[in-house]
């Protein structure tokens, strides 16, 4: 068994060359452990290059700290050692007994508390893993990106996967690189074909391409993606609307499972986390901890608060901090349209004939079997007649009883007979577009829901014409029938400024996780989902966080003078009231019926209508389950009143502008740079070009950055340019903002990194009164990843009682130092490296207990948990069956308690050293 790993940052030796590790990760084969090294070259012939190597491969050599051989810098204000030191501390990922942040203010957003408060939980767990269930609108992407930022700067986050929606794939990988730099390679239709283009047939895409974004239902093709994926193994994994993936048998189920047994971190989201089922859920949570729950039936919030975090509109540090980038919504305001003649003798018909239940001569016009059947019926009618024909068309093709037949022949007659003149929504609809100022000259926009596929056509024939409107300024998004690609289109079209669309209709497939904000704040109901949820989740389009104008919102609502006609005012309006109260006094709907999820919803409610009930009755009487209940409630905000911990992450410059500035003009790394001040542009290198590829492909193709490449860490800059994207047909902005996970800055550093000869540190005249020498010393644990990592000074009475950072700048290194190349005579200090090392490791393993009770305490800690949840759930197995499911416990508890093992610090400690300060006044003896 190989007895230590390969700490990111050292360097190792392999065939002949040497090279800097990047990631090291384990693997557990029959035959013993081996490790995967990817590292980039130093040496000569092999500098700039990426590889990866296997230990049951090659011969990894770590190179001896005693066998380092000191230089002196020569370059001007000691630029290379400066630059090469802070290199080091930058490459150096944090501990894992770091749990602050170290990035949260280095990207293009707004250093909101509460959106970084997740990535503080996800890192205080023993393995980032955590489900973010905030409400619609609050921004989990972004939540998302800073724990994915901070993953990378702990070397966590080099294999990462993202699961999404089809419909808000393109939005999510845009987010991920405007705000935080991390490239992900798109694989949808689009994106496989580039694949099938740039890797050799039958390779693992998910190997050739280290970030990957991707959709779930791309993903479940079990014969096309299958047999990769279980070979893969992950740092982190992102499954944006998990609660897609309840219920076991499903193959997004499966494929979940799967990914989460092969990932470190994995990262759920879904503003409706559960469906009320509280074994489901139970599911849901075991693949981010399968020690969490021991009976599926009887658990409690606590048992899974390390787990998530749910927050609402209404919570006090989301509203504190919010402000104007999201005004309180408008009310919803019922539109109520006088039903005309040909539509009052449908409302007749169907009150008369199809809604009459057993009052009924003759009887119910349906079987018991499909006794909902007329609720389906008058929904499509409250839709639009266009709807009703539709489904009356599908029932006569299945209706085998001859009154059934003749019934729907009477609806057909009826509503054949109906003309658009006829429909009272469709005029109501064209005042209020007009009353918004949708019109030729208006750049107002408007987004209008229907649940019906017929209608929306309908609705994107007439509506042109009825407004006076060219026909591409009504636009209409479909789910089935629609591509990927088009469905992208659609929805980055109407957020376009310069765009023609002004009207965008569309079903319920826009209704998760899609933005429609960025130039509309009007959403009309053309018809009103029977639903809380799906109302909750339409209106989340457009009143959601970034929202800078107050949104508002409209329903259609029918009327009827028929008697006993139940028409839009009998359940509609009352929705669309009981959904706006929520919202103003919980900050959500989900727990008002207790259904969970909208299908539900909408079925229980029929199911009560059916029953003689009113929509207030259904409402009042729910199957409360006061766990979901309070899981729906605020979670994880007991801690607001600080602003989350900052990591202890050293640096020796300023800022990271003036490393890469300093770096670029000192290395000469680029011969045509322009510097305005404000955005660096230049042709990209060679070597720099290779690392674009892992950029998103539209965005290298529309501004044509492998050819000229434009960044900037001016924020406010980069944030204007965000938005004039937003506001044209670019969408990816021009010049790109300079955050620490920029492939740029990523180049930048290893190009200084490699400056410096094999096993070489420089030596630097500073403020010192006597030699100090320089040293990393760095634990690690058998998955290859740092537990304890620690900058050392040592000089002539052994390791200064202050941390190297702090020394660095007693001795005022920094770009003020003034190298006077007078000769230093290297021959003493080359002398002491061997001793000095001695001292560093001595005082390191002196310290292995106190570091060993920081690493272990919360491993000791997970480990009787696990032992308790072992026993209450083989207590609580059926005699049944209790042989294979004890097995399935016992196999859980063996995997959990290696992991345990592999989080341990192991080994011997890895040190380096870095450089030697030394007097001023003793550089000339």
């Amino acid at each position: 068994m190989i007895e230590t790993a390969y700490p990111p940052g050292a360097r190792i030796e392999v065939r002949d060359a040497e090279w800097i590790v990047r990631t090291c990760a384990k693997f557990r084969h029959a035959d013993g452990d081996s490790y995967r090294v990817t590292a980039v070259g130093a040496s000569e012939f092999v500098r700039d290059e990426e590889a990866v190597f296997f230990t049951e491969l090659d011969q990894i050599s770590l190179l001896r700290p005693e066998d380092t051989i000191l230089e002196q810098d020569d370059t001007p204000r000691f630029a290379k050692s400066r630059l090469f030191l802070e290199a080091v501390l930058r490459r150096t990922p944090l501990p894992q007994t770091e749990k602050g942040l170290a990035l949260a203010d280095r990207f293009l957003l707004d250093p909101l508390a509460y959106q970084q408060r997740p990535a503080v939980k996800a890192l205080e767990a023993l393995r980032p893993r955590i489900l973010l269930a905030d409400v619609v609108g609050l921004g989990k992407t972004l939540e998302i990106g800073l724990i994915l930022a901070e993953l990378i700067r702990r070397g966590r986050g080099e294999r990462i996967l993202v699961v999404t929606p089809q419909q808000v794939l393109e939005q999510f990988q845009r987010e991920l690189w405007t705000r935080f730099a991390i490239p992900l390679v798109r694989l949808d239709s689009v994106g496989i074909e580039r694949i099938q283009r740039d890797i050799p047939a039958g390779r693992n895409p998910f190997l050739y391409y280290k970030r990957v974004i991707v959709s779930i239902d791309t993903l479940k093709n079990e014969g096309k993606y299958g047999q990769h994926l279980e070979k893969m193994n992950w740092d982190a994994v992102v499954i944006d609307e998990s609660h897609n993936l309840i219920g076991e048998t499903s193959l997004r189920n499966k494929l979940a499972r799967l990914l989460a047994r092969q990932t470190d971190a994995l990262l759920l989201a879904s503003a409706t986390p559960h469906n009320g089922n509280s074994e489901s859920f139970a599911e849901l949570i075991r693949m981010l901890d399968p020690a969490a729950i021991a009976d599926s039936s009887t658990y409690q919030a606590k048992d899974i608060e390390h787990l998530y975090i749910r927050r609402t509109k209404t919570d006090s540090e989301v509203r504190n901090q919010i402000g104007t980038k999201w005004p309180d919504r408008g009310p919803s305001v019922p539109v109520r349209c006088t039903a005309t003649p040909a539509e009052e003798k449908i409302f007749a018909e169907l009150t008369s004939v199809w809604l009459a239940g057993e009052q009924r001569l003759g009887g119910p016009v349906v079987g018991t079997a499909n006794r909902l059947f007329p609720y389906t019926l008058l929904k499509s009618f409250l839709s639009s007649h266009q709807a009703l024909a539709k489904t009356v068309a599908n029932r006569l093709r299945s209706a085998e009883e001859q009154w059934e037949i003749d019934a729907l022949k009477v609806l057909q007659q009826l509503t054949s007979r109906m003309t658009d003149g006829d429909s009272a929504k469709l005029a109501a609809l064209v005042e209020r577009l007009r009353d918004i100022g949708i019109g030729p000259r208006s750049r107002t926009r408007v987004v209008v829901f229907s649940e019906s596929i017929e209608t929306v056509n309908w609705l994107h024939t007439v509506l042109p014409r009825q407004l006076g409107l060219p026909a591409g300024a009504v636009d209409k998004l479909l789910g089935n029938g629609m591509s990927d690609q088009t469905q992208t289109d659609i929805i980055e079209g109407f957020g376009l400024s310069d765009s023609a669309v002004r009207v965008l209709v569309t079903t319920d497939v826009t209704s998760e996780g899609v933005n429609l904000h960025h130039q509309c704040n009007h959403l009309i109901h053309y018809d009103v989902p029977w639903s809380l949820i799906r109302i909750q989740q339409r209106n989340g389009r457009i009143d959601r966080y970034g929202q800078t104008r107050q949104p508002q919102f409209d329903a259609l609502i029918l009327t009827s003078d028929v008697e006993g006609a139940k028409d839009d005012r009998t359940v509609a309006e009352k929705l669309l009231a009981k959904e706006e109260a929520a919202h103003r006094s919980l900050g959500t709907v989900e727990t008002v019926t207790g259904e969970y999820r909208p299908e539900r919803e909408e079925r229980r409610l029929e199911q009560d209508l059916l029953a003689g009930k009113t929509v207030e009755d259904s409402l009042d009487v729910r199957p409360l389950d006061d766990v979901l209940a309070d899981l729906l409630g605020s979670v994880g905000v007991e801690q607001v009143d600080a602003d989350p911990a900052r990591a202890d992450a050293p640096h020796l410059f300023d800022s990271t502008e003036a490393f890469v500035k300093e770096s670029i003009d000192a290395l000469r790394l680029l011969d045509d740079l322009e510097d305005d001040g404000e955005m660096l542009a230049f042709t990209p290198p060679t070597d720099l070009v290779r690392r674009l590829s892992a950029l998103p492909a539209d965005y290298l193709r529309m501004h044509r950055v492998r050819d000229r490449m434009k960044v900037t860490f001016d924020r406010k800059l980069a944030q204007r340019k965000l938005t004039e994207a937003r506001d044209t047909k670019m969408m990816w902005p021009a010049i790109a903002y300079l955050s620490d996970l920029h492939p740029l800055v990523d180049w930048v550093t290893d190009k200084v990194l490699v400056q410096l000869g094999r096993q070489q540190a420089p030596v630097i005249e500073a403020a010192v009164d006597e030699p100090v020498f320089l040293i990393q010393g760095i634990y690690s644990n058998s998955l290859g990843q740092p537990t304890v990592v620690e900058w050392m000074a040592v000089d002539g009475e052994g390791v200064v009682p202050r941390p190297m950072p702090e020394v660095l700048g007693e001795a005022k290194v920094g770009p003020g130092m003034t190298n006077t190349l007078r000769a230093i005579d290297l021959a003493p200090l080359q002398a002491r490296v061997g001793d000095v090392v001695a001292i560093a490791r001595a005082h390191l393993e002196a310290r292995r207990g106190e570091y060993d009770a920081k690493v272990v305490a919360p491993l000791n800690d997970y480990r009787d948990k696990l032992q308790t949840w072992e026993q209450l759930t083989l207590d609580g197995l059926p005699v049944s069956g209790k042989d294979d499911k004890g097995k399935v416990v016992a196999d859980t508890v063996e995997r959990q308690r290696q992991l345990l093992d592999d989080m341990k610090t192991s080994g011997v400690p890895l040190l380096r050293v870095l450089a030697v300060l030394v007097p001023e006044q003793e550089a000339a003896r």
